[in-house]
């Protein structure tokens, strides 16, 4: 296949735009001019004329929980709920639609602007035969109907969980709300989804990202489906590149499979290890060195002891796993900063690739650590357009001054990798780039940018989802950037999206996805 008349935007540094490519089986053979690329034909060549359209490396999402988001597009949608009574509604409709028995999961709901958060008794009458646990949408707190509450077998009686909180009312009862670790009172009870429901999951997730341009993920949460990823896969179902996680505990597990079975190959690759040191800034369980403006008893937590993170850190790190740890909070990640450095010097010299998932409130004097101990920031820039409606409220001022600081991090040497954290947000990468360029907040109160100081260029965020996201995973020698020699994914978008006004950058489409050569997605003109 050749590609001709194209406004390519490689990703090389070599060779920054290009005319044309030509592709053989799943691989690039060669990027350059019409005339260049033309020689590459031969009697079975296919030529497309692009007619001058923008191609860019296919998106890589660096931090995604992809089974949980494909569960979640058949569930109820709570995200833009803005009221509880629109809150509520949802949920009635929905739980008419199923089978009595079945659970309500998902929702993603968000809950900014109500006088407080939801409890049991608002969706027990809408949800008498069906259990409830739906998630705020960054995951850090569901809320359960007093159905879900008794098939768990948690009643007010239940003791506090360390690294996690049960909320009561002033009299001692369950509201139904759990955060963190006390989720897991919950989940534990919660059926898992079927071989069929998982595999239709997994299918309809792909299909979801190639929509958006995005040709490899990195799966958190993936080494709990990994056989259902290979079902698909044999049925010549996968098209979407998979970076496999498993959880820290679970280090051991992964490092055994790795042993026996190797990494795997372009379509499914294992080798990082995902924690948690501390909860999310929107449920007060992110953890800081001071305590939050509108809490001042209250700082966050660690949801792990820093013995066991180190413990963890240490063992996976001296088994050659990648560890790609969450840290949100300042508090949280000083200390995971402080803890890479400790295995770094403990374990010696090697090429590591430590991450920390989101990085979002850093403080000051930690941002060049970053580059110092090649430490990857893993950020989700659609965050920070969300977060930036209320975040000053949680934090102040000053803190707010080095929160998502991409600009800080990629000036001082960091390697900045995007994603997008879905379901927690959208998995559009367009979306992505257009928060990390304007910062303009989704109310648009913001029309200069928040924390402008911080906003980055269109280059720096393309790379940010291409080249540095293929980088942490350990794979920028086969993709991130648009050269021979690398696997033939890439997206082709309807406007040049490093020469239009940044503010259109949102109402960019994505018109096509290939993957190893193969195109995956097509817009037609009703989408």
């Amino acid at each position: 296949m050749i590609i001709t008349n194209a406004k390519i935007w490689t990703g090389n540094d070599l060779l920054p735009m290009a005319e044309a490519m030509a592709v053989s089986g799943d691989t690039i053979v060669a990027v350059g001019t019409n005339r260049d690329i033309l020689r590459f034909r031969g009697s079975n060549t296919v030529v497309t004329d692009m007619n001058g359209q923008f191609v860019a490396p296919g998106f890589i999402d660096s931090h995604v929980h992809f089974l949980q988001g494909g569960l979640n597009l058949t569930s109820v949608q709570l995200r833009d709920a803005s009221t509880p009574e629109e809150f509520v509604r949802r949920i009635g409709e929905y739980a008419r639609t199923l089978k009595p028995g079945t659970w309500i999961l998902g929702g993603d709901w968000d809950g900014k602007g109500w006088e407080k958060l939801p409890e049991r008794g608002w969706i027990d009458s809408v949800t008498p035969d069906n259990p409830v646990f739906v998630s705020r949408l960054d995951g850090h707190m569901g809320l359960a109907n007093s159905l879900a509450l008794k098939m768990a077998g948690v009643d007010r009686k239940v003791k506090d969980i360390a690294g996690g909180t049960i909320v009561r009312d002033a009299s001692g009862n369950l509201t139904g709300v759990f955060k963190d670790n006390a989720m897991n009172l919950i989940f534990g009870k919660i059926p898992p989804a079927s071989p069929d429901e998982t595999e239709s999951a997994l299918i309809a997730a792909m299909e979801y990202f190639a929509s958006n341009g995005v040709t490899s993920v990195q799966a958190v949460d993936a080494s709990a489906y990994a056989d259902a990823i290979e079902r698909v896969r044999n049925r010549g179902e996968q098209i979407t590149r998979i970076y496999v996680m498993t959880p820290i505990h679970a280090w051991s597990t992964q490092h055994e499979k790795i042993s026996l079975e190797g990494n795997g190959d372009t379509w499914v690759r294992t080798g990082g290890v995902k924690g948690f040191v501390d909860g999310s800034l929107g449920s007060h369980t992110a953890a800081f060195i001071e305590p939050y403006s509108d809490l001042m008893t209250d700082s966050g937590f660690f949801v792990n002891s820093e013995e066991d993170l180190y413990r963890w850190l240490y063992e996976a790190d001296r088994a050659g796993l990648q560890a790609a740890i969450h840290a949100i909070g300042d508090r949280a990640i000083n200390f995971l900063l402080d803890t890479y450095e400790r295995i770094g010097n403990e374990n010696g010299v090697r090429d590591r690739r430590f991450r920390i998932e989101h990085a979002q409130h850093i403080a000051p004097g930690d941002i060049e650590r970053f580059a110092k101990l090649n430490v990857i920031a893993c950020m989700q820039p659609y965050h920070a357009i969300d977060d930036g409606r209320w975040a000053e409220g949680y934090i102040g001022p000053e803190r707010i001054k080095t929160t998502y600081a991409f600009r800080s991090l990629i000036d001082a040497g960091a390697t900045v990798a995007f994603g997008s954290d879905w379901p927690v947000a959208p998995a559009t990468p367009i979306e992505g780039i257009y928060a990390a360029v304007t910062r303009r907040t989704l109310d648009d109160k913001n029309r200069d940018g928040w924390v402008p100081e911080e906003k980055i260029t269109v280059e720096q965020a393309l790379l940010a989802y291409t080249k540095n996201a293929a980088y942490a995973s350990f794979e920028e020698k086969i993709k991130g950037t648009l050269e021979a020699g690398k696997l033939a994914d890439f997206v082709v978008l309807d406007r040049d999206i490093t020469a239009i006004d940044p503010v259109e950058i949102w109402d960019m489409k994505v018109q096509q996805t290939w993957v190893g050569g193969k195109k995956v997605f097509s817009r037609t003109e009703e989408q």
